[in-house]
């Protein structure tokens, strides 16, 4: 597992250049609050306010994350205001605080820009309870957090700004829109608020001072996850996470006893974990995540072993209400999520074998880049949303093994696909007709594939048809594809992939691939 995380694809080295601007911009937050006399509660705010905004801000543009960056005051303020009025008025802070969590969730309908603030409006009140904000340090509070965003956005914007050389990213939009509880964020909104409830509440039995642990465990939980298996397998990788970071405080931060430049220095370690492991390993994110807060506590002065042990518990309990919540509330079933994913995935293969069809028979117009690109994404949500079936720990033996055969199936797609593509970008490669009936063949694998629920004699009749299509292609174009035509090779070894896939995706014979 940790050798996964640092040798993961990297291109364009951007989870490295993420990490190390994180801690040019967050050291640079930090002394600005220095500079200007605060005190060290300020400072620490004013890095995560600078934390916030370097990590959760991922608009598509650059011009849209400094809008997003800008907006911060405007989530941030009233929300540490309303924690402090409410800081001695526990009741009605832990109203408000299951509130917070709602509309944090609620917020992802609007895409990146209400993520990010609904993360921001969260970890406002969350650290209002870990830095126990009460009415009179507001000013400091609302000025640490001023000069914090302007110091990161300085770096981000200004001094470091690689994003302005890369090309615009791909965009996936949502799986579904709906409305009312028929729309994913509503739906999720209202579980993270049950699971916070229950979190908050037992936290609470557990320790009066810190019982905002279990709270923060579960909204980390539910943050990009789409369906009850992800968050299942989320819940287990947080735990893990902060049980090994709680190990490593143990041997690190409590020896410290919050010596200041020691202290800066390991902070800084962390800094860069965080951002670095993010994009592959969660275990590892909540690792750099605990050993800094462990950091923080002994900065604070109140850091001892009991409170690290604290720290694991809450964090099971909210966990815990986190599963029983996405179990039990509203549910959003890995089987229509990993479905839905599957579909767009295979729609998206044949729109890029299209563009390159159209671009090898002369289109100047056709251009296959940008669909190469969404089918990267779509396999990544694929990845995602069926971790839960490949996980070392399902008992589900079977469809492990059919879960894991879908995805190397559909990596064959992609290559096939980005083969093909390659070829189409030679100002060389002249059109052959026969690339017109293989799109085709794609085309009807596709839609055999993709389409709504059949029933048994349906779907084995749309197989013999497919076969029976295939069987009148001319011998040339399918059993053996010369090394001289490399697109009809590539077409060739899609449609293999895609006949291939059928199995694990459409056999009737054997249980579905994930059950409901």
């Amino acid at each position: 597992m940790l050798k996964r995380v640092f040798v993961a694809p990297d291109p364009g080295r951007l989870r490295l250049r993420s990490g190390l601007r994180a801690v040019l911009g967050i050291g640079a937050a930090v002394a600005l609050c220095g500079l200007a006399g605060h005190s060290l509660v300020a400072a620490i705010f004013g890095g995560l306010a600078a934390l916030l905004a370097l990590f959760t801000v991922m608009d598509p543009t650059v011009r849209g994350q400094a809008v997003t960056t800008a907006l911060f005051p405007a989530v941030g303020f009233p929300v540490l205001a309303l924690a402090a009025v409410l800081h001695d008025h526990p009741l009605a802070r832990d109203a408000a605080f299951v509130a917070v969590v709602g509309a944090g969730v609620y917020a992802r309908r609007w895409g990146p820009r209400g993520h990010s603030l609904g993360v921001l409006g969260f970890m406002a009140f969350f650290a209002s309870q870990f830095l126990h904000t009460v009415p009179g340090q507001l000013p400091e509070l609302y000025e640490a957090m001023v000069l914090s965003l302007l110091a990161s956005s300085a770096v981000r914007f200004g001094l470091w700004c690689y994003e302005r050389r890369l090309p615009p990213p791909a965009v996936v939009p949502p799986l579904h829109v709906g409305t009312g509880l028929a729309r994913p964020t509503t739906r999720q909104a209202v579980q993270a608020m049950a699971g916070s409830a229950f979190a908050l509440a037992a936290g609470e039995v557990l320790s009066q001072e810190r019982w905002y642990w279990a709270v923060g465990a579960t909204w980390w939980v539910f943050v990009n996850t789409a369906s009850s298996g992800e968050t299942l397998v989320r819940s287990f990788r947080r735990v893990l996470g902060t049980v090994l970071g709680i190990v490593v405080g143990l041997g690190v931060a409590v020896p410290l006893h919050g010596a200041p430049v020691a202290t800066a220095a390991l902070v800084a370690v962390c800094v860069f974990g965080i951002f670095y492991t993010a994009a592959v390993s969660y275990t590892w994110m909540m690792f750099a995540v605990t050993v800094m807060a462990g950091l923080l506590y002994g900065l604070l002065g109140v850091l001892d072993p009991g409170l690290l042990v604290l720290r694991v518990t809450e964090t099971g309990v909210g966990a815990l209400g986190a599963v029983l919540a996405v179990l039990l509330v509203l549910p959003v079933t890995t089987h229509a999520t990993t479905d839905a994913w599957i579909e767009r995935a295979l729609r998206c293969v044949h729109a890029c074998t299209a563009e390159a069809a159209a671009r090898l028979a002369g289109s100047a117009a056709a251009d296959p880049a940008p669909r190469i690109a969404e089918l990267e994404l779509l396999l990544g949500k694929v990845r995602v949303s069926i971790a839960p079936l490949v996980h070392p720990l399902s008992p589900l033996r079977a469809r492990k093994e059919r879960a894991r055969q879908v995805v190397a199936l559909l990596d064959d797609c992609a290559r096939e696909v980005r083969g093909l593509a390659a070829v189409a970008a030679d100002p060389e490669a002249s059109h052959d007709d026969r690339l017109t009936a293989a799109c085709r063949r794609v085309e009807a694998a596709v839609a055999a594939l993709t389409a709504p629920e059949r029933t048994v004699g349906q779907q084995r009749m749309a197989g013999q048809q497919w076969a029976a299509g295939r069987q009148r292609v001319p011998v040339a174009v399918v059993p053996h594809i010369p090394a001289a035509e490399p697109a009809l090779a590539h077409l060739h070894g899609l449609e293999r992939a895609l006949a291939e896939l059928a199995v694990p995706l459409r056999d009737s014979d054997r249980p579905t691939l994930i059950s409901a």
